[in-house]
């Protein structure tokens, strides 16, 4: 009997796993090509956010005004927009994603190798994909959180990187963000070496890490803020490019 059940397990693994391969698949063919699944070409829309109407305080516009538009790497190449801020304390936020099924990020390959190793072995997936270094404030970020089908991570995933700002607001922490999705791979153009590709259409993720937090019932309020000089075509660090309505998202947790 008990052969049975694990003969069983196996076996349900093995269709979940061949699923994943096949979702996997379709998503970097989405990425590489601009393919569906059925063979249209079609970009994810974005969920509809209920948000505020009522205008940012003052103070925190100017300091949202203040902000960098872009993070850089290593070689202070500019690259993806801050396309979101979050306020709230650590704990509140780390909170509030973990409820939203965000999980934080490796940030050693070395270790990512061992833990998908031993995630494996112990028949659990992975979901903790290495996540480069990127830099606001000269600074490499706080945090990294990313969101992903195990499998179809390798070729896609919801990612974003969080860095604490240099002030306050009513005595909240407040983070900068910076979100994309990606959908496959492309060469890497400071190198020639492969990286993941991203949804040119950034504003997508932005709006996809608000809606996640908004369905948690932890986001108090979600406001849209168009800054001086926004961001509406750039490329990223590796060589993407990409292209939004320069608005960033405010979200205030509870």
């Amino acid at each position: 009997m008990k052969v049975h059940r694990q003969t069983q397990a196996a076996s349900n693994r093995g269709d979940v796993l061949k699923q994943q391969l096949k979702g996997a698949a379709d998503i970097f063919l989405a990425g590489q090509f601009g393919i569906q699944p059925g063979g249209t070409t079609k970009t994810a829309p974005a969920p509809a956010l209920t948000t505020s109407s009522t205008a940012l305080d003052s103070s925190l516009r100017k300091d949202i005004d203040g902000l960098p538009r872009r993070v850089n790497d290593q070689f202070k190449n500019l690259g993806d927009m801050v396309n979101f801020v979050i306020i709230g304390s650590e704990k509140d936020v780390q909170s509030a994603l973990d409820a939203a099924n965000w999980h934080v990020a490796d940030t050693d390959n070395r270790k990512a190798v061992l833990d998908a190793a031993m995630e494996t072995y112990e028949k659990k997936d992975y979901l903790a994909m290495p996540m480069s270094t990127l830099y606001l404030f000269d600074r490499r970020q706080d945090f990294g959180y990313e969101q992903a089908e195990p499998i179809a991570m390798v070729a896609s995933r919801h990612h974003f990187r969080l860095w604490k700002a240099p002030f306050t607001w009513n005595g909240q922490t407040v983070w900068a963000g910076a979100g994309t999705h990606d959908i496959g791979f492309a060469k890497d153009q400071r190198n020639g070496s492969v990286t993941h590709k991203i949804d040119p259409n950034v504003d997508g993720e932005r709006d996809n890490i608000g809606g996640s937090l908004q369905k948690t019932g932890k986001a108090k309020t979600l406001t849209y803020y168009l800054p001086p000089n926004p961001v509406q075509e750039a490329k990223n660090a590796t060589g993407d490019g990409y292209h939004s309505d320069g608005r960033i998202l405010v979200i205030a947790i509870q």
